[in-house]
């Protein structure tokens, strides 16, 4: 099942074979492919078949499908290029079709640097902190268990 894609979306021409990749793994419902643009050698995208600008927005069958595509090819990751870890995190800003980012990272390399420096920061400006809050954390921990 390919589904809706949306004209001139660079990720719906790739699934529909209207625009080259390098294919990695595949799936009915998602593909990995090499990065054109990697932070580091094996940088893959994992991209849904159908044309879905956020995660939280594909069916359960895609989500499943896009995480199990994730670690497949992590997992390959991890074995044949020996990073420390993969970095994942999800996409679909500056190309609005959900995309999942796999980078090996090694300790020192660009992302671990940027990681590093993210973290730091996350735990020195004050309006951060008074997140940490135990009254700060049960009100948005209860605002999230009741949201429907």
């Amino acid at each position: 099942m390919v589904g809706i894609n949306v004209e001139g979306c660079i990720f719906c021409d790739i699934v529909e074979g209207k625009a080259p990749c390098y294919k990695v793994y595949e799936d009915e419902l998602s593909l990995a492919i090499l990065d054109i643009n990697p932070f580091s050698k094996g940088h893959c995208l994992v991209i849904p078949k159908r044309h879905v600008p956020w995660w939280h927005e594909l069916t359960d069958d895609e989500n499943a499908s896009l995480f199990g595509v994730a670690k497949v090819v992590a997992e390959r990751m991890m074995e044949t290029l020996k990073p420390d870890f993969v970095c994942m995190y999800a996409r679909g800003r500056r190309i609005p079709h959900t995309h999942i980012f796999l980078v090996p990272t090694y300790v020192g390399d660009v992302l671990d640097r940027f990681f590093n420096a993210l973290e730091l920061f996350q735990e020195s400006p004050p309006e951060l902190t008074a997140l940490r809050g135990e009254v700060s954390m049960e009100g948005i921990a209860e605002l999230l268990r009741r949201s429907q």
